[in-house]
């Protein structure tokens, strides 16, 4: 008799909304024609005066009304401590459960301002304060020490006491990435892992070939590979995208906590979370995979426009719920 084969749990939402599928259609074409201008292999000086723009406006973007936000530093980044609307905040024992959010924006670009009212509105629904990293981002510092930060993020979590079963782990796009980074370091330098990890359309596999070879890559209009690709070029500057300690997919996963992923079907990077899915499994880590159809990519940023937005931080928090003690 043959051994049975674990496979991790899928979720398979079967048809996205008319008014998603016409925010894909819309969103795709007004950014089509920025995602062209990435190209090259630096960041060249009007590529950086648009992101600095970006980052300007982003960082006003208020929290969900009701929600209470602090701003303080740990080493040599920026942090801010967000709870939604209803969780308690300010006292010590309302931050004894936790959940780590470190934000999206290609590992160059974005903050916590960007992904604020996204991270009160999931605060709200889980019930739990979000203590949300401004790490520093390449060029300002290399992609280690972009790791670095975030793992020192980690640490800072356990050095107040905060236990490490009480911590969720979680990003989006880049800050998926970093989420897996993070973990896998954090084991590597002997810490504790946390109760979960959640990666929201994560790229975890910093080489291209999967993504290329995938149907969401001919299907795609937008290019968002070739600004993938422009991205990684510059943000490993040489270094090996094969490596375990950059690409998580390629990583020994044994001993990471419990997982959920969250990814759209017509993603360029779905194959990303599909394959991350079955090497977790296969290491014995338990995953699950979530998989809503025809999403722009990280969706969840997009509610009330989005209807799936809403539905999907209710489920990310639910899960969150059952991992924390």
């Amino acid at each position: 008799m043959t051994e049975r084969q674990i496979r991790p749990q899928i979720r398979r939402r079967t048809k996205a909304t008319l008014r998603s599928r016409a925010v894909v259609a819309a969103f795709g074409r007004a950014t089509a024609p920025h995602l062209a201008k990435l190209t090259g292999d630096e960041i060249t000086p009007e590529i950086a005066a648009r992101f600095a723009r970006l980052d300007k406006v982003s960082a006003r973007v208020p929290a969900l009304r009701g929600s209470r936000t602090e701003r303080f530093t740990i080493g040599d980044f920026e942090a801010e401590w967000v709870h939604g609307p209803g969780v308690p905040g300010g006292a010590p024992d309302s931050r004894d459960r936790v959940i780590l959010y470190l934000h999206g924006g290609g590992w160059l670009f974005g903050n916590v301002g960007s992904h604020r009212r996204m991270i009160s509105k999931l605060s709200r629904s889980a019930g739990l304060p979000v203590l949300a990293l401004d790490y520093r981002l390449v060029p300002a510092v290399t992609f280690e020490q972009e790791i670095a930060d975030c793992v020192a993020g980690y640490r800072w979590l356990l050095e107040q006491g905060v236990k490490p079963e009480n911590v969720v782990i979680m990003g989006d796009s880049a800050g998926g990435h970093l989420t897996f980074a993070t973990a896998l370091h954090a084991r590597d330098e002997g810490l504790p892992m946390p109760a979960g990890l959640v990666g929201i359309s994560g790229v975890y596999d910093m080489t291209t070939e999967h993504k290329k070879a995938h149907a969401n890559h001919a299907a795609d209009r937008t290019g968002a590979l070739a600004a993938l690709e422009w991205m990684m070029r510059v943000v490993l500057a040489g270094a090996d995208p094969t490596d375990g300690k950059i690409s998580p997919l390629r990583a020994d996963l044994t001993g990471l906590p419990r997982t959920l992923l969250v990814v759209s079907s017509s993603e360029v990077i779905y194959c990303d979370s599909e394959q991350l899915a079955e090497r977790l499994t296969e290491a014995g880590v338990p995953c699950t995979l979530s998989v809503w159809p025809n999403q722009l990519h990280v969706f969840q940023a997009f509610g009330p426009v989005v209807p799936e937005a809403t539905r999907s931080l209710v489920e990310i928090a639910r899960w969150v719920r059952t991992v924390v003690t």
